[in-house]
């Protein structure tokens, strides 16, 4: 389903969530959300795919600043979000809690994780993360020019084939991979079969069965809510802002009574 598609009415469907999330949507076709460690050069190719045109401001509540641009293919126009840099999502710090809501209950159509090809081990952290919530993802596997100068081999290839996703090498500095990263995106929005990841390996039995009855309940009490057993993993894990979030019932809304605030006064 694209940005136009959703029907907007429903408290937790994906426009919805976005407009929660202070995003205005409008005009564009899909939502793409960029994500990475710091350093990665995210930054460098937010500015190739946008042309350095980009609206700046802060997330709500936040003192997070957010970067929002746009880049078309064809006729297909797509509102590109920087995230905050963060290692995780497990929601330690405001920049984490500001990633993994806006992927997990924003659900963009398309998240690029940028992972830095001298470091992809370090990397590969934040991507596992982010395909346990989504399989409409792009690897930009950035700085390979670097990792050549250093003597490090990457196989794309074999990395798309290990996480299930696309992958593209890029040096975006050089404006090497844009264009195919442009590509990419756009074949995963569009897509009615978004990519399959592979996930990390099948829990014990009866961890599998208490996350299941968990994600169970997580359902029936936030109704609609994305990816429950994300929620109920954190929650077994002790995710103090999912565990305090799933306490108050604000579960998804965190940031909606700042939303509001700032709607009723034109902000």
């Amino acid at each position: 389903m694209n940005a136009t598609d959703a029907c907007g009415s429903c408290s937790n469907c994906s426009i919805a969530q976005l407009k929660r999330l202070g995003l205005n949507i409008s005009g564009f076709d899909y939502i793409v959300a960029l994500a990475g460690n710091p350093n990665t050069g995210k930054s460098t190719i937010f500015n190739a795919l946008t042309g350095m045109r980009q609206h700046v401001g802060n997330w709500p509540g936040k003192t997070v600043m957010r970067a929002e641009g746009a880049f078309s293919s064809g006729s297909a126009k797509f509102k590109l979000v920087d995230l905050p840099g963060t290692y995780s999502l497990l929601s330690q710090s405001a920049d984490e809690e500001i990633a993994r809501d806006f992927i997990l209950f924003g659900r963009p159509d398309v998240t690029v994780v940028v992972v830095d090809a001298t470091c992809l081990e370090r990397n590969l952290n934040l991507v596992l993360q982010v395909l346990e919530i989504t399989g409409r993802v792009v690897i930009a596997l950035n700085l390979m020019d670097e990792a050549k100068r250093n003597g490090i081999e990457v196989d794309a290839r074999a990395l798309a084939k290990d996480l299930g996703v696309p992958v593209v090498p890029m040096a975006a500095r050089h404006g090497v991979g844009v264009p195919e990263l442009v590509s990419a995106i756009d074949e995963v929005a569009k897509s009615d079969h978004p990519p399959a990841p592979r996930r990390t390996a099948k829990l014990p039995a009866n961890v599998e069965a208490a996350v299941d009855d968990l994600a169970e309940r997580i359902e029936r009490e936030f109704q609609g809510l994305p990816n429950a057993r994300w929620v109920a993993l954190r929650l077994l894990e002790g995710d103090p802002s999912v565990v305090r979030e799933v306490k108050n019932g604000t579960l998804g809304e965190s940031v909606h009574s700042v939303s509001m605030k700032q709607a009723a006064g034109g902000a």
